[in-house]
C-alpha cells in the first residue's frame, strides 16, 4: 500500500518570489548611480565612511536574501520564503520614501 500525500499548490508564493526578485533587480539601476555618486563624494583620506559601505554592500544583501528565500522555498518553509522575499522590498520602499520627501 502506498500512501500519497497531496501537496498544496504554491503558485502564489512562486509568483510573489519572482515579482519581488525582479523589483530588486530593477533597484540595482539606481544603486549603480548611487555607487558612482558615492565614489565622487568620498574623496577624503579618512577612510571609507559607513554609509559608503552600506551603499556598496547592497548587492550582497540581495544575493543573501534571494538564496535564503529559494532555500526556504525548496524546504517547503513557505512563510519564511515569503518573509524573506518581502525583505527585498524594504530598501526599495526606503528609496522611494527618501526621494518623495526630498
Amino acid at each position: 500500500m502506498t500512501e500519497t500525500t497531496v501537496q498544496p499548490k504554491r503558485i502564489g508564493l512562486l509568483i510573489w518570489m519572482i515579482l519581488t526578485q525582479l523589483l530588486a533587480a530593477v533597484s540595482l539601476v539606481p544603486w549603480s548611480v548611487a555607487t558612482i555618486m558615492s565614489l565622487a563624494a568620498g574623496g577624503g583620506s579618512d577612510g571609507i565612511p559607513m554609509w559608503m559601505i552600506a551603499v556598496w554592500s547592497y548587492p550582497i544583501f540581495l544575493i543573501v536574501i534571494i538564496v535564503g528565500a529559494w532555500v526556504s522555498y525548496n524546504k517547503r518553509k513557505n512563510a519564511l520564503a515569503a518573509i524573506l522575499s518581502a525583505l527585498l522590498l524594504v530598501p526599495l520602499v526606503m528609496l522611494v520614501l527618501a526621494i518623495s520627501f526630498m
